[in-house]
C-alpha cells in the first residue's frame, strides 16, 4: 500500500517566502504535495474543488489581510489544520488567530528543511490522535445505548455528564434534557427526599446505593423503577470521580407484588387470572407461610432455583432458596423472618447469589413482603427475585470503560489524572518526586497509512504490553489517544530513574516489531517533566512533558528529553539532555 501524500495550501504573495518554504519540503520523499496561490480569491476557488491537509496562510495577501482572510479561509475549510506565517511583528495578531482556531504560527525567517516537515507531521498526527479518541467515545455510547438497562453518569456532585438510549425511553427525557442535571430530577417528588437519604448513607459508608423508587415523566406517567448506583472506582473512595447509575423498569414487577397483596378471599376469586399472571412475567415469585415452608413457586422461579413447584412444596426456604454473599461465602439473615419481623418490605444485601440445587450460581436481587389474610394479618411472605448477570456484568463494563482505552485495556487520561494527583499528595509528604513520560510513536501515520489500520492498531497493543513490562506494578500506562501514551512513574527519587526508564522503553523497541507478519520498525520520542522540578500541579506537569516531547521529536526522534533541558535551551544543551543516545537520522 503507497502512502497519500499530505495536500499542503500555500497562500502566499510573496514568491521569495513561498520559495524558501516549498525548497524545505522538497526532500521529505513525497510526503508532502505543495499547492501555491498568491491571493485568497485564488485559494477560495481552489478549496471549493479540493481538499487541503494542511494550510500555511500569510495574512498580509493583495486581496485580504489580517484576521478577515483567517476567517474566510477557516469558514471555507473548519476542518483543516491552519498555520499562520507571521512575519514578527504581530504577535498579537498571532495570538488572536489561535483564538479563532488557528493550530500555530510559524515565523517566516525560522523556516527550514530539518524543522518545518518535522512541525508539520507533528501537527498532523496530533489530529489523527484527537479523531482517534473521538472514535474511541463513539465506541462507547454505541455499546451503551446497546444495552437494556438505564445508564446515567454523573460528576462527583451528582449531575449528569451521560444518559444512554435506554434512560431516555425509561425517564421520558432526552439527552440534551438530562445533561447537567440532578441525578433526582426524574424521581417522583413523594420518593426523592428518602432517595437523597438512602445515598448519603450509601455514599458515607462506601457502599452500592440500591433502591426502588418511582419517575415521574413530564405527561404525568409514573415508571417504577430500581435504581443501582456505583462510584466510578479510581482506587480512592474519598476522591471519587462520578458515578454510574443502572436504571432498570420494574413496573411489571410492582403490578405483581399489588396481585400478591390482595386479601386472600379476592386471591381466590381471581387465581386463574393471578396464576397466567405470575407464570407469564420475567421475574421468580415464591411465597412461604408463616413457618417458613414453600408454598408457591412460578414457572421462573422453578427454573432459577432448580426445584420443580412440587418436590419444593413444603420444605424450608433455605433448602429451597439457598442464598450466600459473593465475597464472604456466608449466608444472610434469613429474609423471610426480617420481614416478618421488620412487617414491611425488606431486601436482601447487595452482591447475594442465589445457589442452584445443581450448585451452580446466579447473582439476583429481590424484594421479600409480608403476606396478609382478609383480617389484615401476616400469613406469609413473597419473594420476588431476578437475575442481575447482565446487570452486573454491564455496570462493571461501563465503569471500566469510563477509566480504560477500548483498544489497548490501558487507562485513559481520566484515569491517570486522577492516580498522578493521588501520586502528588504522596510525594509532597513523602518528599519524593514524580516522573511523567509523554511517548510518541514516530512515523505511525506512514506506518498507519502503509500497513492499514489493522496492522496499526495491532502495533498499538503490542506497544501497551512492552510499556506495561517495562515499569513497575505501582506505576501507571495511559494511553493517550492515537499513537500517544503517558506514563506515570511514582515516588522515584532521582531524575535519573526516570532516564533509565525511557532508555529501556527506546532499547525495547531496539529489534523490529512482527505484527501480523510483517516486520515494523518502531522508535519513540519520549519527554519527560519532573515534579517538583517542572510543576506542582496536573496540568503543569501535563503540558511541560508534552513540550518536552515534541522537542525530542524535532530533535530527530528516537530520544528522550527532559522538559529542564529542552525549553529556551541553545542546541548544545538540548543535545546534552540525552547524552547517551547518538543523534536519529533525520529522514525518519
Amino acid at each position: 500500500m503507497t502512502m497519500s501524500p499530505t495536500t499542503l495550501l500555500l497562500i502566499e504573495n510573496d514568491p521569495i517566502d513561498a520559495t524558501q518554504i516549498q525548497d524545505a519540503l522538497v526532500n521529505e520523499a513525497g510526503l508532502f504535495r505543495v499547492v501555491w496561490v498568491t491571493s485568497l480569491a485564488a485559494a477560495l476557488d481552489y478549496l471549493t474543488n479540493n481538499t487541503a491537509d494542511i494550510i500555511l496562510l500569510d495574512l498580509a495577501l493583495p486581496d485580504s489581510a489580517g484576521l478577515d482572510a483567517f476567517d474566510k479561509i477557516l469558514a471555507e475549510v473548519p476542518t483543516a489544520l491552519i498555520l499562520v506565517l507571521s512575519s514578527g511583528a504581530d504577535e498579537a495578531l498571532m495570538h488572536e488567530t489561535l483564538k479563532r482556531g488557528a493550530q500555530d504560527y510559524v515565523a517566516k525567517g525560522h523556516i527550514d528543511a530539518h524543522w518545518l516537515p518535522r512541525a508539520l507531521n507533528y501537527i498532523v498526527e496530533r489530529k489523527v490522535s484527537r479523531l482517534a479518541l473521538s472514535e474511541s467515545n463513539k465506541r462507547f455510547r454505541a455499546m451503551s445505548d446497546a444495552s437494556p438497562l438505564g445508564i446515567f453518569v454523573s460528576d462527583v456532585q451528582g449531575d449528569c455528564i451521560y444518559t444512554n438510549t435506554a434512560y431516555h425511553r425509561i425517564s421520558g427525557l432526552t439527552l440534551e434534557q438530562t445533561l447537567g442535571t440532578n441525578w433526582t430530577a426524574a424521581i417522583h417528588p413523594d420518593d426523592r427526599t428518602a432517595a437523597i437519604n438512602e445515598w448519603v448513607v450509601a455514599v458515607k459508608n462506601h457502599q452500592p446505593f440500591l433502591m426502588e423508587v418511582r419517575f415521574l415523566r413530564s405527561d404525568n406517567s409514573i415508571v417504577w423503577t430500581r435504581l443501582n448506583a456505583a462510584m466510578i472506582d479510581s482506587g480512592d473512595t474519598k476522591n471519587p470521580q462520578g458515578y454510574i447509575q443502572t436504571v432498570e423498569d420494574i413496573s411489571d414487577r410492582k403490578a405483581i407484588e399489588i396481585i400478591l397483596r390482595v386479601s386472600e378471599d379476592e386471591l381466590f376469586d381471581q387465581r386463574e387470572r393471578a396464576q397466567v399472571t405470575l407464570n407469564s412475567i420475567g421475574d421468580a415469585v415464591l411465597t412461604t407461610n408463616l413457618t417458613g415452608n414453600i408454598n408457591y413457586l412460578n414457572r421462573v422461579a422453578e427454573t432459577m432455583t432448580g426445584w420443580p413447584i412440587k418436590e419444593a412444596m413444603g420444605l424450608p426456604l433455605e433448602e429451597v432458596f439457598t442464598v450466600i454473599d459473593e465475597y464472604s461465602r456466608q449466608a444472610p439473615p434469613n429474609p423471610v423472618r426480617r420481614a416478618l419481623k421488620a412487617n414491611k418490605t425488606v431486601k436482601l444485601p447487595t452482591n447475594c447469589l442465589l445457589v442452584r440445587r445443581d450448585g451452580s450460581e446466579i447473582p439476583i436481587e429481590d424484594s421479600i413482603a409480608p403476606i396478609r389474610d382478609r383480617h389484615s394479618e401476616i400469613s406469609g411472605a413473597v419473594i420476588v427475585f431476578h437475575d442481575v448477570s447482565d446487570a452486573r456484568a454491564m455496570a462493571k463494563k461501563m465503569m471500566h470503560m469510563a477509566q480504560h482505552d477500548v483498544l489497548t485495556g490501558l487507562a485513559n487520561r481520566t484515569l491517570l489524572a486522577e492516580r498522578l494527583t493521588r501520586a502528588l499528595g504522596l510525594a509532597k509528604r513523602k518528599q519524593k518526586k514524580i516522573g511523567l513520560l509523554f511517548i510518541d510513536i514516530d512515523n505511525f501515520k506512514h506506518i498507519n497509512d502503509s500497513r492499514g489500520h489493522a496492522v496499526g492498531d495491532r502495533l498499538l497493543q503490542i506497544i501497551a504490553r512492552r510499556l506495561e513490562a517495562v515499569v513497575r506494578s505501582t506505576d501507571t500506562v495511559c494511553r493517550q489517544g492515537g499513537d500517544e501514551f503517558v506514563v506515570l512513574l511514582t515516588e522515584i527519587e532521582h531524575s535519573q530513574d526516570a532516564a533509565q526508564v525511557a532508555e529501556k522503553m527506546i532499547s525495547t523497541f531496539a529489534v523490529e516489531q512482527l505484527v501480523n507478519e510483517q516486520p515494523i520498525n518502531v522508535t519513540l520520542s519520549i519527554g519527560i517533566s519532573l515534579y517538583p522540578n517542572d510543576g506542582t500541579d496536573v496540568n503543569a506537569l501535563f503540558q511541560h512533558a508534552d513540550t518536552a516531547m515534541y522537542r525530542a521529536k524535532l530533535r530527530g526522534r528516537n530520544n528522550f528529553m527532559f522538559y529542564s533541558n529542552a525549553v529556551d535551551l541553545p542546541d548544545s544543551t538540548l543535545e546534552a539532555a540525552n547524552p547517551q543516545r547518538p543523534q536519529a537520522k533525520t529522514n525518519s
